[in-house]
């Protein structure tokens, strides 16, 4: 794609976010996108696990851990152990110069700094469009005049229920960041073009900026102009 194609793509991915803006005022969980494909399919009755008890076994900061006892399909029982979380937020922040901000930061659980869309955890009750606004500040400084919602992703289906709503950012203003006081970020400004060779090449391994990160570039494919 030439220069001037990359430019034009990267204009029409913001009015294609701008013509998608979610109004402020407007709260409550994101509409769910289920995939439909000629309707439903009558066999997912067939795999249905029925919850029969559940307990907690482990109450942590952020999460929970909880066991259930389920009835299988084929009437027999099984163990689950499920990771209760509140959820979380992450947003894909655009500048007018086609620019991708991400944070860098150490994270234990993987033992070395990971580069990252910015992101925070659903405070209770909170409103997903609010929280992100909020993290976006905090992580960053960055104030969004225009926030689109992008799509909700499930991290980890296999063991907890973590739902992370991704937004987009436009109209970005620097006010001042305020990151929790356990929190040490850097933060950078990538073109869009640098950080999708970067997940392709395995370099973000983190799930949600691959994500936040594809959709971009598919967005600014599907509006380049016809050769």
């Amino acid at each position: 794609m030439s220069e001037d194609m990359e430019h034009e793509a990267l204009d029409g991915l913001a009015d294609a976010a701008d013509a998608y803006v979610i109004d402020e005022h407007v709260s409550g969980e994101p509409q769910r996108r289920d995939l439909v494909l000629g309707g439903d399919d009558p066999r997912d009755a067939d795999l249905e696990e029925r919850p029969q008890s559940e307990d907690l076994m482990w109450r942590g900061r952020i999460f929970n851990v909880d066991r259930l006892r389920v009835s299988l399909p084929d009437g027999r029982e099984a163990l689950r152990d499920v990771v209760r979380h509140p959820g979380a937020v992450a947003v894909v922040a655009l500048t007018d110069d086609g620019r991708i901000c991400l944070v860098r930061q150490y994270r234990t659980a993987l033992g070395r700094v990971t580069v990252e869309i910015p992101a925070g955890k659903l405070d209770a009750n909170e409103d997903p469009l609010a929280c992100a606004r909020r993290e976006l500040e905090e992580e960053t400084g960055m104030v969004a005049d225009k926030m689109a919602y992008l799509t909700t992703i499930a991290t980890s289906v296999g063991f907890a229920d973590e739902l992370i709503h991704i937004y987009m950012a436009r109209g970005l203003t620097m006010s001042r960041s305020n990151p929790d006081a356990d929190e040490f970020i850097n933060v950078d400004l990538v073109e869009l073009p640098e950080l999708i060779d970067a997940v392709l090449d395995g370099r973000i391994e983190d799930a949600k900026t691959v994500v936040g990160a594809l959709i971009c570039d598919a967005v600014a494919h599907r509006l380049e102009p016809a050769e």
